[in-house]
């Protein structure tokens, strides 16, 4: 019974044998075969090569517009990836490693490759055709920029959206609305009252205002003028201009141009708490509360061929007399020189002590008269016409009112302001004037250079 039972297995497993050698030897042949394809695709393969993908070629200023690209302050962040694309690929770098260190995927990269090397022959024809950097610049940016999309279609005609502009100028209490500015959704209520449009909505109005370069919500200060004779208030400025574009023609001579003013009530505050100092991520913080300890008052001496501070006086008021000591300082580092000093119409700035000095220096000895009654020393009008005076070696030359801004010493006083008074805490006065002198000390050696003074007393024209 068991050798009848095992006959049939054994017929089975002779069976199975059979199989799975046939599969064995199929597997083998097919392996042969599929090495062999392998072999002779290397083989002609190697007869010939697959050709390499394109990489950029840049020119010489095709890359240096790239990298000014990569190197501006303000950029879109997806211009910037682009041209660090190209010119990571123009450099050899592998795109993996470009995706790795741009964070981007590798697919990006092969994109931006594609619209560039698509376009690579017409910046190539523009180029030798001669135009200009800018214009390349352009071209070039175009290149990296997304294609403009369809979006929605427009549903304001160009004069709706005019008529939006024009409202947008007009003072809102013209149309009865007790406000100082517009708001986009006063101005959308308003172009909807006037029948301007059917229905706007405020982000739309924003748009619009935002495409024409206008924002109600910011207002400047400005001060005018306003002189009583147009004439000579145009003479004055062109004056104080051109001794501006002659300073170095003057100052070759021996002949000193110097601008001065006075800067009163410099706060010593003394913060609370010390700053924290700037981190990565983080602006330095200074402390809101602080202590007042008093106040000084700074003259200084602004040389225009220079862009030097020559002189500088610190003391708690600025007086007459403060001022004259100041002009005595001045004048004594140059005795026999030539001066022109200019400064504004304070009164201290035409002082009976002032004129005075000046005759004595130039050896004036004519009569000046007494002060409120008679002669030069009258008025202040009198005081100016002989501080003014042309031919003397130390003269005056006057801003006309409102017009501080002509002195050059009131930008160096800016600058003062932005690179030391605002941050900083003082313990006492005294600390704060031994910091401003040395911050002078700083400026003329580090920082000092002539202004660049492109204002020729008429509107600047394009």
């Amino acid at each position: 019974m068991l050798i009848g039972f095992l006959e049939p297995f054994k017929a089975i497993c002779n069976i199975t044998n059979t199989i799975i050698e046939g599969c064995i030897d199929f597997v083998s042949s097919a392996t042969d075969m599929v090495f062999s394809a392998f072999d002779s695709g290397k083989e002609e393969s190697d007869k010939n090569p697959k050709s390499k993908i394109k990489l950029p070629n840049l020119s010489k200023m095709q890359a240096v517009i790239l990298n000014n690209l990569i190197n501006r302050h303000a950029i879109k962040r997806n211009l910037w990836i682009r041209a660090k694309i190209i010119l990571h690929l123009f450099h050899g770098y592998k795109k993996a490693r470009i995706a790795k260190q741009l964070r981007i995927r590798r697919k990006v990269v092969y994109k931006w490759l594609k619209i560039w090397l698509k376009k690579e022959g017409k910046l190539k024809i523009a180029e030798k055709q001669g135009v200009k950097d800018k214009q390349l610049s352009l071209l070039i940016v175009s290149v990296l920029s997304d294609a403009p999309r369809s979006g929605s279609p427009i549903k304001f005609t160009a004069e709706q959206m005019t008529q939006i502009v024009a409202l947008a100028c007009e003072k809102p209490e013209n149309s009865g609305i007790p406000i100082n500015y517009w708001d986009s959704k006063s101005l959308a209520r308003e172009a909807v009252r006037r029948e301007i449009v059917q229905d706007i909505s405020p982000s739309t109005v924003g748009r619009i205002l935002n495409d024409s370069f206008i924002k109600p919500h910011l207002s400047q200060y400005w001060l005018n003028s306003n002189p009583e004779d147009p004439e000579l208030f145009q003479q004055e400025i062109e004056k104080i201009c051109q001794s501006y574009l002659k300073a170095a023609e003057l100052f070759a001579n021996n002949i000193n141009l110097i601008c001065v003013d006075e800067k009163t009530g410099i706060q010593a505050p003394e913060h609370m708490y010390p700053a924290k100092p700037v981190i990565p991520g983080s602006a330095e913080k200074t402390e809101h509360n602080y202590k007042r300890n008093g106040t000084v008052c700074l003259i200084a001496n602004f040389e225009v061929a220079t862009g030097k501070i020559t002189m500088a006086t610190i003391g708690p008021t600025r007086t007459e007399k403060d001022f004259l000591e100041h002009i005595k300082k001045t004048v004594f580092a140059d005795p026999e020189g030539n001066w022109i000093f200019i400064m504004d119409q304070l009164n201290t700035h035409k002082s009976e002590s002032l004129v005075r000095f000046i005759a004595q220096q130039c050896n004036i000895d004519k009569e000046l008269g007494e002060k409120g009654k008679q002669g030069i020393l009258k008025s202040l009008k009198t005081r100016e016409a002989f501080l003014s005076d042309s031919s003397h070696r130390i003269r005056i030359v006057y801003t006309p009112k409102h017009t501080s801004w002509m002195n050059q010493v009131e930008v160096w006083f800016s600058i003062l302001v932005r690179r030391l008074l605002k941050r900083s805490s003082f313990k006492s006065t005294e600390e704060l004037k031994v910091r401003i002198l040395n911050f002078i000390d700083y400026f003329n050696k580090v920082m000092a250079k002539p202004f660049k003074w492109t204002y020729t007393g008429r509107p600047l024209t394009v």
